[in-house]
C-alpha cells in the first residue's frame, strides 16, 4: 500500500511544479514583450540612410520580342532621369514599351529599397537588349518543303546610378 501512495503522490507533486513553472514562465513572458515594444519604439524614429550603392541594376527575360526591336526603345531612354524616362515610354507606340517599362521600375525599386538610393536623383545610365533563345518553327512550303522561321526573343538589362556619386 505504501507503493501506491508514494505513486499517487509523485504525480501529484509533478504536476504542482509544472504548475509551479508555467506560472514563472507567463511572469516572465510579457517583460520579454514590454522590452521588444521598447526597442520596436526606438526604431520608429529612421535616420537617413546613406546608400549601400551607387548603382542598382534588373534584368528581365525571357521576353518575346526580338532584341532588334526592344533595342529601338532602349536606345530612346539611355541617359535619361525616370520621369523622363517614363514620359518617353508612355508616349512611345511600339512593343517593346512594355518590358523595358518593367525592366526599369524593378532596376528603380531595387534601387530604393535594396540600396536606400534617392529616387530623384536616379538616371537611366545602361541599357540593353541581348538576344535570348530562338523559338525554331517551319512554315510548309509549295512542292512538299519547308521553310524555317526563327522566332527571336530577347532579354533586357537596365542599369541605374544616381547623379553625382563617386566611385
Amino acid at each position: 500500500m505504501a507503493t501506491e501512495k508514494t505513486k499517487k503522490a509523485a504525480p501529484a507533486k509533478a504536476k504542482a511544479v509544472k504548475k509551479e513553472t508555467v506560472a514563472k514562465a507567463e511572469k516572465e513572458q510579457p517583460a520579454k514583450e514590454v522590452k521588444a515594444k521598447a526597442v520596436k519604439k526606438g526604431d520608429e524614429e529612421k535616420k537617413p540612410v546613406a546608400p549601400v550603392r551607387t548603382e542598382a541594376w534588373a534584368v528581365a527575360r525571357p521576353i518575346g520580342v526580338t532584341p532588334r526591336k526592344v533595342a529601338l526603345v532602349c536606345s530612346l531612354v539611355r541617359g535619361k532621369t525616370l520621369d523622363q524616362a517614363y514620359d518617353i515610354l508612355s508616349n512611345t507606340n511600339k512593343a517593346a514599351v512594355t518590358p523595358v517599362f518593367k525592366a526599369i521600375r524593378s532596376a528603380e525599386a531595387n534601387a530604393v529599397n535594396n540600396f536606400h538610393m534617392d529616387r530623384a536623383l536616379l538616371y537611366v545610365d545602361q541599357i540593353w537588349a541581348n538576344e535570348s533563345f530562338r523559338l525554331k518553327r517551319f512554315e510548309p512550303r509549295a512542292k512538299g518543303s519547308s521553310s524555317p522561321i526563327w522566332k527571336r526573343w530577347s532579354q533586357i538589362k537596365v542599369v541605374l546610378k544616381q547623379k553625382g556619386a563617386t566611385k
